[in-house]
């Protein structure tokens, strides 16, 4: 995911938007995605209670008892399972990371057998649906703005793990469009991927501050914007190489 430099304070949802009722976890889990395979449920319980807590405390915010409090969980657990806090954070974000990961580059890969019968606006509908289908819920949508938010500002994960964890996706898509768009320049293809992720990234905090605002955004809508203002995009830069 790309984001711009933010505040403290930008992008934070509301004390109003946090739930205070039990919720399910920003991503579905899946028994069977190996991502996931090693962890026991012990491990998903404190994993599940400090996503919820640091979307709402942050992680300094966070106390170690809260999370355990929270899990029903003994303080010795995240020890014995994570080491301490900042591991326990740092798993869970890469646990995420892989989730999304594995969804968009699947994605990419169904829309790339399509062979030369793919078109360039298939390509980034697929990539943006992919992209955008994990936060199609609002209320899991304003918790994953918050979290990644949060960790912006925070700060707390080691400086490259968003870079080194996104950069297969990356990769991925710019191939794809060089594949589908012959003559489109490698950096080009690179940008097009970044610019078409911004987008995706800020039509989903424009949704929330529509929604706190009571007024409906249509997120389909929005999705087929991109994907005609992408695809423009990205001919355009075909074009400006045949100069």
């Amino acid at each position: 995911m790309f984001y711009t430099n933010v505040s403290n304070k930008c992008f934070i949802i509301s004390p109003e938007l946090i739930f205070k009722e039990p919720i399910m976890s920003i991503w579905k889990k899946d028994d069977e995605d190996d991502s996931q395979s090693d962890i026991n449920e012990t491990e998903k319980k404190l994993l599940d209670a400090a996503e919820e807590l640091f979307v709402q405390k942050g992680f300094d915010g966070t106390t170690i008892r809260d999370i355990t409090e929270k899990a029903k969980c003994s303080v010795a657990a995240i020890n014995y399972s994570f080491g301490d806090k900042k591991q326990l954070y740092i798993e869970l974000f890469k646990i995420r990371l892989k989730e999304m990961r594995k969804t968009r580059l699947r994605a990419i890969e169904i829309a790339m057998e399509k062979g030369k019968k793919l078109t360039l606006e298939e390509l980034v509908k697929s990539y943006c649906h992919a992209f955008i289908e994990p936060f199609s819920d609002s209320k899991i949508s304003h918790m994953a703005i918050q979290l990644f938010s949060r960790e912006l500002a925070e700060q707390i994960l080691p400086r490259n793990m968003f870079i080194s964890e996104v950069s297969a996706v990356i990769e991925s898509m710019q191939k794809a469009l060089m594949t589908v768009c012959p003559g489109l320049s490698k950096d080009d293809a690179r940008m097009g991927v970044i610019s078409t992720t911004g987008q995706l990234v800020h039509i989903m905090q424009v949704r929330i501050l529509f929604e706190r605002a009571n007024q409906k955004f249509n997120i389909d809508q929005a999705i087929n914007h991109i994907i005609k203002f992408s695809a423009g995009g990205i001919r355009a830069c075909i074009k400006g190489n045949k100069k």
